[in-house]
């Protein structure tokens, strides 16, 4: 199935304008899409207006927007009642009703005959089965979860929900969507929960039933809370903002899915009927029982994290992203095992899971990496991607803009070399994972770093950045949104940089006390010159992509909304190319720069003429010949 590529102006449909759709219409307005938002009638849209605005003036409040941008964002957004106008023609369509799903789905029912099987269609839930949401759409196969985290126009975090007739392009089409609304997308199977409220809501269960056993007092619960996932609010604080009521129905959800573990705690019921928030602060703290709090929220929330992993619903990258983007924690679960160490979290799973015999599974991942005596879970931050010829090396950061750290760089300079070995493989392009190259280095470890790791770290990102340079295919390094320091270090080492329309580059580390150290100031002055150079690395400031086109270090300019596809049109390219040609050429053109004139331009006459005796020279003149593509071998 083809799967057009969701870019701005859209149109976009959002049903309900709500707190939700309202927050879901200002995101995709700034991103510079078309919005119609529709709601039942003309009071549910004055409050829907009435709640965008008020957001947007919040915004200007605090300084993130000006009166002219808010006054552009509106100017994308209608309102309206007429459900046909709002939904046809629309590239999306967003339901953003309350959490009902008979409300749901008879919307579903009503729309369909108003959008066209090219139209995708997504539901805005928390806790509902996509697969039932979408049983009676006549196109399933375009039809999935986009879960927004509240508030929507602030939060990054976005569960993407697949079912099981949607097709794997459209979920491909939501991630980019996602991240050109600047959001951090993770991608989750179709099961009770998705990720984040499958680990998220039994927390603030567990902080009720612990209270409820007289394990400890409940400001003791929202201390340990606070202190053990780096969070401003504990599970008391945190439920009396966004609603106990809330906590109380999907903790209900989670218990029809998988039983007794997930009860309900006997106080969270009462607390919700009651109407009244939490009085944790007229408890006082024990801290001789936060250890035993601490080991039982430590222990769920990691036994729930691995099983998710091994019940295939999503990964432990996106489940610690999820904590760390959806619920501002400073840590995820994984990192969190880690931290303790697996044989400690296994201890401590197992101790929880005593508490509800035959109900409560271990994963068999961790007991297996367990018992192997691995300290750490591994997380992968650098990912590959294939199309074809193609190989696309993400960084997988997007949560701290793919700044890079020691991890980073070491999977990085791994992933390269075990590309070497890759026959089939003929150009690989260098990008993030997210419309972000990488913004820098990685400021909070480089801060903890003595003089001797200062060293360390700038030699292992040289290391990196040459073994990128001297890849022996074509490396293209494609500059969205920033490659700020580091970053742009590592893009240098490319053949060459496509840069999006807009991207910031430069070398700003004078900034923080530091300057380039990975060979970006090297590599940037034989490309524009001494002059050029020292003035970007003395003062420090980014520059447009426009101007380092102008400047000689940008080699090809593309527009943002299309970037990924003219790169890949671009790789394609090269790709159908004489393999062995090419990389010849590459190596004769770095290599000359290194030789004087004369030795350089021997060098080029005798690789040429090398090419006279391949497999390839004889089939590309033949097809020549013959009027027909060539068909490369590489031999």
């Amino acid at each position: 199935m083809v799967v057009e590529p969701i870019r701005p102006p859209g149109p976009i449909a959002v049903l309900g304008g709500g707190n939700m759709g309202s927050g879901i219409a200002q995101t995709c307005a700034q991103a510079g899409f078309t919005v119609r938002v529709r709601d039942v009638d003309a009071a549910a849209i004055a409050r829907g207006r009435g709640i965008l605005e008020k957001m947007l003036e919040g915004a200007i409040a605090r300084k993130k927007m000006t009166p002219a941008r808010r006054d552009e964002v509106l100017g994308r957004i209608s309102f309206g009642t007429d459900l046909a106008q709002a939904v046809d023609g629309a590239v999306l369509v967003i339901e953003a009703v309350f959490e009902d799903a008979e409300v749901k789905r008879a919307l579903f029912t009503e729309i369909a005959p108003h959008v066209g099987p090219e139209t995708i269609v997504v539901t805005n839930t928390s806790s509902l089965s996509v697969e039932a949401l979408g049983k009676e759409f006549p196109h399933p196969d375009r039809f999935a979860g986009l879960h927004f985290f509240f508030p929507a126009a602030v939060n990054k975090l976005v569960e993407i929900i697949g079912g099981p007739t949607t097709d794997p392009t459209v979920l491909r089409a939501l991630d980019r969507f996602s991240y050109l609304l600047r959001k951090v997308p993770i991608t989750t199977r179709d099961a009770a929960g998705f990720c984040v409220n499958r680990f998220f809501v039994p927390y603030l269960n567990e902080a009720a039933r612990l209270a409820e056993e007289g394990v400890a007092s409940l400001a003791t619960i929202e201390e340990v809370g606070r202190e053990l996932f780096g969070a401003t609010l504990g599970p008391f604080e945190l439920m009396n903002v966004t609603g106990i009521p809330i906590a109380f129905h999907a903790e209900s959800s989670l218990y029809r899915a998988f039983g007794p573990a997930y009860a309900p705690a006997a106080l969270l019921e009462s607390q919700f009927r009651s109407g009244k928030p939490w009085a944790w602060k007229e408890t006082a703290v024990e801290a001789e029982k936060k250890e035993a709090v601490r080991r039982r929220l430590l222990g769920l929330t990691i036994g729930i994290a691995t099983r998710l992993v091994e019940e295939g619903v999503t990964s432990a990258e996106a489940t610690d992203r999820g904590a760390t983007v959806g619920l501002r924690r400073k840590v995820g679960p994984f990192a969190q095992l880690s931290a303790v160490g697996l044989s400690e979290g296994l201890a401590l799973v197992e101790e929880y899971a005593k508490r509800w015999p035959g109900n409560f599974p271990v994963s068999k991942e961790l007991v297996e990496r367990a018992r192997r005596g691995e300290r750490t879970w591994p997380l992968s931050v650098v990912r590959v991607e294939r199309a074809g010829p193609v190989a696309w090396v993400l960084l997988d950061r997007p949560e701290v803009l793919n700044s890079l750290n020691s991890e980073v760089l070491n999977q990085l300079d791994e992933t390269f070399r075990s590309l070497e070995a890759d026959r089939h493989l003929r150009v690989v392009v260098l990008a993030g994972s997210s419309p972000v190259f990488a913004a820098g280095a990685d400021i909070a470890e480089m801060a903890k770093k003595t003089l001797a790791e200062g060293i360390a770290f700038g030699f292992l990102g040289q290391r990196v950045a040459e073994r990128i340079e001297r890849f022996p295919k074509p490396v293209i390094a494609l500059v969205e949104g920033y490659a700020l320091g580091g970053g742009l270090e590592l893009a240098l080492a490319a053949d060459f940089l496509v840069a999006a329309e807009g991207a910031q580059l430069g070398l700003p580390e004078v900034t923080v006390g530091i300057h380039p150290g990975m060979g970006g100031a090297t590599r940037l002055a034989r490309l524009i010159g001494r002059a050029q150079t020292k003035l970007l690395v003395y003062s420090g400031t980014p520059i447009r992509a426009e101007e380092a086109h102008r400047l000689g270090f940008v080699a090809k300019l593309v527009p943002a909304a299309r970037a990924r596809e003219e790169v890949q049109a671009l790789a394609d390219t090269i790709a159908s190319r004489a393999p062995l040609g090419v990389q010849w050429i590459k190596q004769v053109i770095d290599r000359g720069l290194d030789a004087g004139l004369a030795s350089a331009l021997y060098l080029e006459a005798e690789s040429a003429g090398h090419t006279f005796g391949t497999e390839d020279r004889t089939e590309g003149m033949r097809a020549f010949l013959e009027r027909r593509p060539p068909k490369f071998q590489g031999k």
